[in-house]
């Protein structure tokens, strides 16, 4: 086998372990939001569509973040919670994670965390999948994901998360609240995942092409907080999402709260000796 060969197969291959480990065990449940909805009348006018197509705009001019994630899955019966925190850069569309994975069925402890880092059409991964060693990385090509990573890696990528607001068919302002202490106002709307595509930077196209075809509906319900310049403090998508051995859609809500604005987001790549490139057994 050639080396290009073995690295499709190894591509392939880390997509569906991620995939399975996010199918047996995701699910992030929110957080973040302290303090109910004020009165809806509390309108800041303009119009609501037009505001969260701009908003990934505003994270891009804000620099960088912290981020904390949570993704929580039902499926047969069973919920499951997924949670991550980290830094984000939205101008260089470059981020790290460290991601929590929820006890397995038999209730063991002791899961060593996953370090994602998250870059324009890749994501590494250390310490996901049997076999792999402690000090090597993980790569999934994110154009072989049916999903765009919006649900694969077990936390949605925060600036895929604000992209697919540029996709918002309808919307309406709820009222004012506060995230984490902060002033924001609450938006609850409807994306189309085909239409968040088109207008998307070029990292995020065709992930957001792949999701628009591979989840069981291209609708994607939110809920999206922003603050006084506009800025995503918090958003909450609902995915429906079929994959793995799942054979019916799968009901994933996916949760991005970002707070600390400028905060320092240096995240540096694998190099290439540092990828592993052997086959990784499904866990």
């Amino acid at each position: 086998m050639t080396g290009r060969q073995r690295e499709r197969r190894h591509r392939r291959t880390g997509a569906a372990v991620v995939a399975a480990g996010v199918m047996a065990g995701a699910a992030l449940g929110a957080g973040g939001c302290a303090g109910g909805d004020a009165m809806a009348g509390d309108d800041p006018g303009g119009d609501a569509v037009v505001e969260l197509h701009r908003a990934a705009d505003r994270l891009v001019e804000a620099g960088s973040s912290k981020a904390r994630t949570s993704m929580e899955m039902a499926a047969g019966g069973t919920r499951v919670t997924i949670r991550g925190a980290g830094v984000y850069d939205f101008r260089k569309r470059m981020g790290q994670l460290r991601v929590l994975l929820p006890q397995d069925p038999a209730g063991a402890t002791g899961r060593r965390p996953i370090t994602e880092l998250l870059a324009p059409g890749a994501l590494f991964m250390k310490n996901r999948g049997a076999g792999v060693p402690p000090d090597k990385w993980v790569r999934v090509d994110i154009g072989t994901l049916p999903d765009g990573n919006l649900v694969t890696g077990g936390a949605t990528d925060p600036f895929a998360a604000a992209e697919v607001l540029r996709g918002t068919r309808s919307a309406k302002f709820v009222g004012r609240t506060e995230v984490a202490g902060t002033g924001v106002r609450h938006y609850r709307g409807t994306a189309d995942l085909g239409a968040a595509a088109k207008k998307a930077s070029e990292g995020n196209k065709e992930a957001l092409k792949a999701a628009a075809k591979g989840f069981a509906t291209a609708e994607v319900p939110f809920d999206v907080y922003l603050d006084d310049e506009g800025r995503i403090r918090k958003v909450r998508h609902r995915f429906s999402f079929v994959g793995g051995q799942q054979k019916s859609p799968v009901a994933v809500a996916s949760v991005t709260l970002l707070y600390d604005f400028g905060a320092s987001a240096r995240v540096r790549l694998p190099d290439a000796d540092d990828i592993y490139a052997g086959k990784i057994a499904e866990e």
